[in-house]
């Protein structure tokens, strides 16, 4: 049986101006589509890809912990991309 391989989108990081940013919160991200974006500025995180939920990410457990890696270990993954 052939199985399609599915292409998450890209969200980028948009945490509030003020308040605390929270990268487990999927209202903080604003899809930009099936290429990862380019982040300039101070944020540390810049994108996830992820799976949908009308123009949400579904932020997994698996997910979230891959995002604290790449923080913590201050490197891109396969589903998390850092700013410069």
């Amino acid at each position: 049986m052939y199985k399609s391989a599915t292409i998450m989108p890209w969200y980028k990081f948009t945490p509030p101006g003020m308040g605390t940013p929270d990268v487990g919160d999927s209202s903080q991200y604003t899809l930009v589509g099936s290429n990862p974006p380019t982040c300039i500025g101070n944020q540390k995180l810049c994108a996830i890809q992820a799976m949908d939920n009308m123009t949400q990410p579904i932020l997994t457990f698996a997910l979230v912990c891959e995002i604290a890696n790449a923080l913590n270990l201050r490197t891109n993954s396969t589903n998390v991309l850092l700013c410069n």
